[in-house]
């Protein structure tokens, strides 16, 4: 798979969900966005593979509507016979959201509520599609030039460590010397330019790895961080969070060799800042 093919997949889960909803909202598409490197390898070696993901607000409807609009979408995707990344939502929240994956192909996606007037119920439906790891070579529309690195903006570097010193606290494990992959780095693409840090703890056993993944859930739910998990090999799902101040995305993923690897994407905004 390339960027293209990654993107047209995207497209489609969301229309898929999308065409056949009453009342028809409007598509306001806020970018197809890199996640940076992936951190599921488990090989102890660098991975250089990539995900990207694409997300859609729905618009022009009333703020009322944007419950059923996340439950036409769950409908829809559950007669294609895609599947619940973990439970069904819980439909007696004003503000509900679903998440779900692909077969077999295994694209992961999220219709959720954003809450616009909580007294009034009111909410904005929005659904994010997020593709499996591909490697960015090989006759992709991601090309070298897309990727090279960049100097890393002073600011947006801040802003990554800084999200990457709270996680680590959070979970409260021994860093591992860096591994080939690992550390700070930027690249670039159409969208814009990237600061992103790598790392993993050292190996952890599944008790100990439980109670971090779940000291860092608790911290970004603080935080007001949007959490996702996504199931994993290790039987300990992973989490997905995005920060909605900076659009940063963190991900901490177990792995097969009992590290957690951790890794924060932070975009960096022309005139050298960060979102704020």
């Amino acid at each position: 798979m390339n960027e293209q093919q990654a993107s047209k997949r995207a497209e489609e889960v969301v229309h898929q969900a999308v065409d056949g909803m009453s009342p028809k909202p409007t598509l306001k598409r806020t970018g197809l966005r890199p996640l940076g490197a992936c951190v599921a390898s488990d090989d102890g070696g660098s991975d250089d593979r990539v995900q990207y993901r694409l997300t859609y607000q729905l618009t022009g409807v009333p703020g009322s509507k944007a419950k059923t609009l996340v439950r036409q979408a769950r409908d829809t995707w559950v007669k294609l016979g895609y599947k619940f990344q973990s439970s069904d939502a819980d439909w007696s929240n004003s503000f509900p959201s679903v998440s779900m994956r692909t077969e077999p192909d295994d694209f992961w996606m999220t219709a959720v509520t954003g809450v616009v007037d909580r007294a009034k119920g009111d909410g904005l439906a929005a659904i994010s599609v997020t593709s499996p790891c591909f490697a960015p070579t090989g006759g992709s529309t991601a090309n070298s030039a897309a990727f090279r690195h960049t100097q890393v903006d002073e600011l947006a570097e801040h802003r990554a460590l800084d999200h990457s010193s709270r996680i680590y606290e959070a979970l409260q494990a021994p860093p591992s010397p860096a591994q080939a992959g690992e550390g700070t780095s930027a690249y670039q693409d159409s969208e814009g330019r990237y600061v992103h840090h790598a790392w993993s703890t050292q190996s952890l056993t599944e008790e100990e790895t439980v109670r971090a993944m779940a000291r860092t859930q608790t911290y970004f739910e603080s935080a007001g961080w949007t959490v996702r998990h996504v199931p994993t090999g290790t039987g300990v799902p992973a989490i997905v969070a995005r920060n909605a101040e900076d659009e940063s995305v963190a991900q901490v993923a177990p792995s097969n060799t009992g590290a957690v690897r951790v890794a924060v994407t932070t975009p960096v905004v022309p005139g050298g800042s960060t979102p704020v």
